[in-house]
């Protein structure tokens, strides 16, 4: 009897961790693939303003990282992937992104990244507009670089660097993050 109920226990566990999470009303996969390797979901949450849901941020990792520093210090591909909840236009995707460095990175960061900042605002306004329930997401690709995509079509160049990528990462896991309630969650404390 106890063995069974073992059993019960043990299939109720794995059906648990193997459906997606739900983060306001979106759906978040377990996973993602990143050009050959297999990602977790570290951890997923929502981006507010004032009251308006903007999108669930989530972030992909080799292993799971409960403190920032670790994910951030994470080798290999990585994903942080963002289900939109409204219309965004190309100004506002880039000016969060911009604003989200500039408030976590140094001057001389800043300095040392400028082409690839510069890239990286040409890449989001080839994204253009982004509708709700698209989902853009910002891979680092070992030996390729940062890949951004909107609802699974590469926009721009690759840019290249996994430094950059970090940099980029500090946007929601950094000192001053665009949401700490969303770097909670994305750290898998929320």
């Amino acid at each position: 009897m106890f063995k069974q109920a073992g059993i019960a226990l043990f299939f109720t566990l794995l059906a648990a961790t193997c459906q997606a999470a739900d983060v306001a009303g979106v759906k978040v996969p377990d996973t993602a693939k990143v050009g050959s390797s297999d990602l977790l979901l570290n951890g997923a949450g929502l981006r507010t303003r004032v009251v308006v849901k903007i999108y669930v941020g989530a972030l992909y990792l080799p292993e799971k990282k409960g403190a920032a520093a670790d994910a951030l210090a994470s080798k290999g591909a990585k994903r942080i992937a963002l289900h939109l909840m409204r219309d965004l236009t190309a100004e506002q995707l880039s000016g969060a992104l911009n604003d989200g460095l500039s408030d976590n990175l140094s001057e001389a960061e800043r300095a040392q990244f400028k082409a690839q900042i510069e890239d990286l605002k040409a890449t989001m306004e080839a994204v253009g507009a982004a509708k709700e329930k698209s989902v853009v997401t910002i891979d680092f690709v070992p030996d390729s670089g940062t890949r951004i995509a909107l609802d699974g079509a590469q926009k721009g160049k690759l840019i290249a660097g996994e430094d950059f990528y970090r940099a980029l990462m500090k946007i929601w896991l950094g000192d001053k993050p665009v949401d700490k309630g969303l770097k909670a969650g994305m750290l898998g404390q929320g």
